[in-house]
């Protein structure tokens, strides 16, 4: 669902976003993600993604809001990547 946004509201988010998934953070994360998926192959990886804080694949549905508990109180300290 998406959200109801003024188109000034629309441009400065999407600037927002951007700036996230560009951080170094996001770059090392999705980087480490698809090293993970090409070393496991993809018959079992259909459907599925890697959570960096358990270091194993989950389905996406379970991948999301931090197991039930939300992320409000997650941090980046709890999450396992390589640089």
């Amino acid at each position: 669902m998406t959200q109801k946004l003024s188109p000034t509201a629309k441009r400065m988010k999407a600037q927002r976003d951007l700036l996230y998934a560009k951080s170094p953070y996001r770059k090392a994360a999705k980087a480490d993600s698809q090293r993970k998926r090409r070393k496991k192959g993809s018959a079992f990886l259909k459907g599925k993604d890697y959570d960096h804080k358990t270091s194993s694949f989950k389905s996406i549905k379970a991948n999301r809001g931090n197991s039930g508990q939300g992320t409000k109180k997650e941090g980046k300290k709890n999450y396992k990547i390589k640089k």
